[in-house]
């Protein structure tokens, strides 16, 4: 059974999908799941982060290989990550099962100020400028869950947990301005992927607008499946429901329009 490979987005590891992957296994999704980081990030922290999408993705599909992983594989990415995951599928087709893309932009359909949002812009700078040092962090990744969740209730154990993170592989400022640089070029091809493809847009995200998504799906045909109050970091604000969600597209056999969701558990 193809494996289900985990993409986490800027400048975020495997260890940030935190409770995601064990909600995908008891959602009946029986095959491997692999949380992969990419360079720059996590188990790869000390390695350059490249400027382009298709570099990123030559890493991963050699990464699996080495780790003694072989496709067809099912994707879940996450923004940065689903770029790559686009890229992938439309490059070597034959490799790609199925696509979950979740809040993600292609510079191909949507302008600057869509997938950058411009209120974004002052926490997103307040995270950058405060990037190193214990108290530094804090405030970086407190501006980093004002901009990503809409789920306050776990705000400090996620700080913690985050700062934890970072303290043990702490990515570089110049390996996250790489990796947006790659993410503000990517265009992609025009030709939709040639697996099926499920869109998943959060209502609220205030980082990258879900009219991203929204776009996306419409240009390639895609299931597109918005949740209704979430933020950025769909997996952190309601991992239940989008591993639910993408099981019910599973179950729908080709992937298509009719997918049956959960309703959300609320904020």
């Amino acid at each position: 059974m193809s494996a289900w490979i985990l993409l986490r987005g800027l400048t975020r590891e495997a260890r940030h999908w935190a409770q995601f992957p064990a909600r995908l296994r008891a959602s009946g999704l029986d095959a491997e799941i692999v949380c992969l980081d990419l360079p720059g990030s996590g188990q790869h922290v000390d390695l350059r982060a490249p400027t382009s999408i298709a570099a990123t993705t030559d890493f991963v599909r050699a990464r699996l290989a080495v780790d003694g992983h072989a496709p067809p594989y099912r994707v879940v990415a996450l923004s940065l990550g689903a770029m790559v995951a686009v890229d992938w599928a439309q490059r070597f087709p034959a490799e790609i099962e199925r696509l979950v893309l979740i809040n993600t932009s292609m510079h191909r359909y949507s302008g600057p100020h869509e997938r950058l949002r411009p209120s974004a812009w002052p926490r997103a700078l307040r995270a950058a400028w405060r990037w190193r040092g214990r108290q530094d962090r804090r405030v970086a990744e407190a501006a980093i869950h004002a901009l990503t969740c809409r789920r306050e209730d776990e705000r400090e154990a996620d700080l913690a947990a985050w700062i934890e993170i970072y303290e043990s592989a702490p990515p570089t400022r110049t390996n996250a301005l790489r990796q947006l640089l790659a993410a503000a070029r990517f265009r992609g091809t025009p030709l939709a992927p040639r697996c099926p493809t499920l869109v998943l847009a959060s209502r609220d995200d205030a980082l990258v607008h879900p009219v991203c998504s929204t776009k996306l799906a419409a240009a390639w045909g895609a299931t597109l499946i918005e949740h209704p109050w979430a933020g950025h970091d769909l997996p952190h604000d309601d991992p239940a429901w989008l591993a639910d969600a993408i099981a019910a597209w599973v179950g729908d056999g080709v992937g298509n329009a009719s997918a049956v969701v959960v309703p959300s558990t609320g904020a």
